[in-house]
């Protein structure tokens, strides 16, 4: 840098261009950077050839205009400013910037004339979050938890505390967790072995986390012997501010991850147990690599709070999982695993469960066989979704096989069916019980194969489709009747003729409905379908379930197909 001796004071700048934590940068009289080291590239990710030769607000980042005038003012003035905020994006995306603390000193050589002004760049330690703790947890609740998906939640706390807190950051559960079972209130070693961990979160200054010797949803090795056991045991936090890898016997027995050690600089840890409403969950572990800042007692209080908030989330939703899981087990095993449609009629059924997200809901079919060789064809759908739909859907499904039995009209079938659905919701509420789902739709048709006639009656359920054996697909304008658990009017019965060959097709309102669309597009779309020539029924409900716009759909989607033999 012209102005500046060489010889000792060159030395120092030298060492200083490598090996401070320091980030700095001179700009000579005219505002020209002169000089730069690497710690400042490392922190604001400037390179150094985009620097040199430019002025402030050309070779800086946030408030560039601000910034030049600050060191214009310095420059005119001789007086230095100290600890001025100097704020780095962390991502295009990130709605949190890296702090550092800047401070502007005017230069001299030996004889007093100005030679420029000096910026001297700090790593901001998390001291500054004291007073603004409060709106940091805060915003952790806006940006943690957003969804009710456990490792979503887990990789959200950990972009939120890269580089808010550490500059490597990892989130592991235990695989009770992930699956929505019942988490043990104190995790050690369970019949001679480790409790199964998976990684469900990583984040890192670096790109794609390097550091991490697991992706997510990989079986994470816990050491015996580690810290990281010793927090899961004890359920209690453990701050280690030096980590030296040539001092932790521990690592003895786990050298692929001293080597990462050793080969990011991890100089200071933080562990954490995740633990929620009395239950360990997992535990969150906090590394400082280019921070050169040892983690203290006031990080250690900041990443309880953010790990707290996010251990409520992340119990959530597991509770959310466990529900979903039981309620799809529910009604897989009310849903009959094969239909068969005897010497009257070849069938075939699809069902296709709703999104996750949206949870389990009530649709079920059946296929019963009757005296005289005739065949009973049911679909319906429960309104609502979890468990209690899914259990509802059950109690349905065993009344009307039990009415079946009776050999009854359709419309008959369906006037018992909707009092014993108004029983069952009043026996509910008697009961102290939440009743989330009010009312239900079904069809019930009965296909006699001496008369080849079909008696149906609907429940404020969609109309079948019918296809003659000419191909032409119709929907038949029949008479809806009003939803199960209404109990005004009775269910009219209507018949349809099916020629030998007729197929007729039985669904619910998610293969039809679309949201922003009209349902006769839903319609078309299916009859375009069921008109498409597949080989077999099998084919065929395989070829109409591919017309969905969305898979997984929003709302459960069953299918019946029925062709008189």
């Amino acid at each position: 840098m012209s102005g500046i001796p060489e010889g000792e004071a060159g030395a120092a700048l030298r060492a200083l261009l490598t090996d401070s934590v320091v980030g700095l940068a001179v700009w000579d009289t005219g505002l020209r950077c002169v000089w730069v080291n690497d710690a400042l590239e490392r922190y604001d990710g400037i390179a150094r050839e985009r620097r040199l030769g430019r002025r402030p607000r050309e070779s800086l980042t946030g408030d560039t205009g601000e910034l030049e005038a600050l060191v214009r003012r310095v420059l005119a003035t001789g007086r230095c400013v100290t600890g001025r905020e100097y704020r780095v994006p962390t991502a295009p995306d990130s709605r949190r910037d890296r702090a550092f603390s800047a401070s502007f000193v005017r230069l001299h050589d030996d004889g007093g004339h100005i030679l420029g002004v000096c910026m001297l760049m700090l790593v901001v330690t998390d001291r500054r979050w004291a007073g603004d703790r409060l709106a940091v947890v805060s915003e952790a609740g806006t940006r943690v938890g957003t969804t009710l998906d456990v490792m979503r939640t887990a990789q959200e706390l950990a972009d939120f505390t890269v580089p808010l807190i550490a500059d490597y950051v990892t989130v592991d559960l235990t695989e009770a967790v992930r699956l929505g079972e019942e988490p043990l209130d104190r995790l050690g070693r369970s019949q001679g072995r480790v409790p199964k961990f998976r990684r469900a979160g990583r984040a890192s200054v670096h790109a794609g986390s390097p550091e991490s010797l697991w992706l997510n949803g990989e079986v994470v090795y816990v050491p015996e012997t580690s810290p990281f056991m010793q927090v899961l045991s004890s359920g209690r936090p453990l701050l280690h501010p030096v980590l030296d890898p040539s001092h932790e016997a521990w690592l003895a027995d786990d050298p692929a991850r001293a080597a990462k050690i050793r080969e990011f600089g991890m100089h200071s840890l933080l562990i954490l147990p995740i633990h929620a409403r009395g239950v360990l969950l997992g535990v969150a572990v906090f590394v400082r690599t280019s921070n050169p800042t040892p983690f203290d007692d006031n990080d250690r209080l900041l990443a309880e709070e953010l790990v707290a908030r996010a251990a409520l989330s992340l119990d959530n939703a597991r509770r959310y999982t466990r529900e979903h899981n039981t309620a799809l087990a529910l009604q897989r095993s009310l849903l009959p695993r094969r239909v068969h449609g005897g010497t009257a009629m070849e069938v075939a059924a699809r069902y296709l469960p709703a999104d996750a997200e949206e949870g389990v809901g009530g649709d079920w079919f059946d296929v019963i066989g009757l005296p005289g060789g005739r065949l009973a064809l049911v679909v319906g759908d429960v309104v609502g979704h979890g468990v209690n739909a899914a259990a509802t859907m059950g109690r349905l499904g065993m009344a009307i096989r039990t009415l079946a039995d009776l050999d009854l009209p359709p419309g008959e079938v369906l006037t018992r069916l909707d009092r014993t659905f108004i029983r069952l919701t009043e026996d509910e509420e008697e009961g102290g019980g939440e009743v989330a789902t009010m009312s239900a739709t079904c069809v019930y048709a009965v296909y006699d194969p001496a008369t080849r006639t079909c008696a149906l009656a609907l429940a404020g359920h969609p109309p079948p489709a019918v296809v003659h054996r000419g191909g032409d697909c119709s929907f038949p304008d029949l008479p809806h009747g009003l939803p199960l658990g209404v109990g005004l009017l009775p269910f009219p019965t209507a018949e349809l003729e099916l020629p030998a060959g007729s197929l007729l097709a039985l669904f619910t309102d998610g293969l039809v409905e679309e949201r922003d669309q009209d349902i006769e597009v839903g319609l078309r779309r299916v009859g375009r379908a069921l008109t498409g020539g597949a080989s077999s029924l099998e084919d065929l409900g395989t070829a109409v379930i591919g017309t969905l716009p969305a898979t997984p759909p929003p709302d459960d989607v069953t299918l019946l197909l029925a062709r008189g033999l």
